[in-house]
């Protein structure tokens, strides 16, 4: 017996209104030649300080890449998500704590059911990058702009700070 489709469909829970906030904004335009060579000249510049931790050339060209873009799009600074990828995981995309964060930027799976879709799979770099930057972006947005206390949410300390 089949099923109707309405009977197949999963209904996501709703986004919260801030969280529903921080990724209305986070809007992609067309890149000015400044923002061009803004970003090749900060690639050439991460490039030799990334190769301790991610030893293939092209790897890590396309790391740098996609963190800049990521970051972008998000409204972040792409040297703070190199930094926090650098704490969280040591550029290790496999990488798994004792709490059960997962790969680059330790993303608790937690955050499948408010951002994404069931079968998303964190372990999957580029996407567990485009993750750690939105919900990053929403710390930031919730903390009205406050590096420290965004990244202590983040992290999951901000009663420690």
């Amino acid at each position: 017996m089949q099923s109707s489709p309405s009977q197949r469909v999963r209904v996501e829970p709703d986004i919260p209104p801030s969280l529903r906030q921080t990724l209305d904004t986070l809007v992609t335009k067309t890149p000015s030649p400044d923002q061009v060579w803004a970003a090749r000249r900060w690639m050439s510049e991460m490039e030799p300080r990334l190769a301790r931790f991610v030893s293939d050339e092209a790897l890590r060209g396309e790391l740098l890449t996609r963190i800049y873009h990521e970051a972008r799009l998000a409204g972040l600074a792409p040297e703070i998500v190199l930094a926090v990828i650098q704490v969280e995981s040591a550029f290790q995309p496999e990488a798994v704590s004792s709490a059960g964060a997962v790969g680059l930027m330790q993303i608790m799976p937690f955050w499948i059911r408010e951002l994404g879709r069931s079968a998303d799979d964190l372990m999957d770099p580029w996407l567990n990058l485009r993750y750690g930057c939105t919900i990053l972006a929403h710390y930031l947005a919730v903390e009205s702009g406050d590096l420290t206390r965004a990244l202590a949410r983040y992290n999951g300390s901000l009663g420690q700070t």
